[in-house]
């Protein structure tokens, strides 16, 4: 089942929002540096309103608030069902919406990140920079990434139990698409 669910995951991934393909670079952050950003501004509204929605849901599974995720699950899900392509991913978002346990909102936020992460590495940033963060404990050691709007590893994946487990994989910055 865990294998099942593992490569559930690494399949939607590969799906990211159907969204076509530009160049991207990416610089590889350090990740012991940490440090506070603001949230990064997106050239394009509808990746804005994802990005902005993203960090909410994010935020709240670091606190471990099973309420609050359905919320932003539910933002979340509403901003990713106005761009096209992202059809699957908003239904991922929905499924956190619907859901109150916190360990299946955090398994269905694995799926989704892939997703979103995939997203913004496609989208115009104007200013800021986007962190794709990464803990290989995450999901029973299969591993997860994440979006962050700061250098400082926040984990959604565990909150309190572990929260500063993983790095920095990734910068997204304005000027790198």
């Amino acid at each position: 089942m865990k294998l099942r669910i593992s490569g559930l995951i690494v399949a939607i991934g590969f799906l990211a929002c159907n969204q076509t393909a530009k160049t991207n670079a990416t610089n590889t952050a350090d990740s012991t540096a940490v440090g506070l950003s603001s949230p990064a501004d997106l050239k394009d509204e509808n990746d804005q309103k994802v990005y902005n929605a993203y960090l909410k849901l994010k935020d709240v599974l670091v606190a471990s608030d099973s309420a609050g995720a359905r919320e932003a699950g539910k933002e979340l899900a509403t901003a990713l069902a106005e761009i096209k392509g992202c059809e699957n991913t908003s239904a991922l978002a929905s499924k956190i919406s619907t859901s109150e346990d916190l360990q299946t909102q955090r398994i269905h936020f694995t799926a989704l990140s892939s997703d979103i992460v995939a997203l913004m590495k496609h989208t115009d940033v104007s200013s800021g920079e986007l962190f794709v963060q990464y803990c290989p404990m995450a999901n029973e050691g299969a591993g997860g990434y994440w979006l962050a709007a700061e250098k400082e590893v926040r984990n959604p994946y565990y909150g309190d139990e572990m929260l500063n487990c993983g790095e920095v994989k990734e910068t997204i910055s304005a000027g790198k698409n």
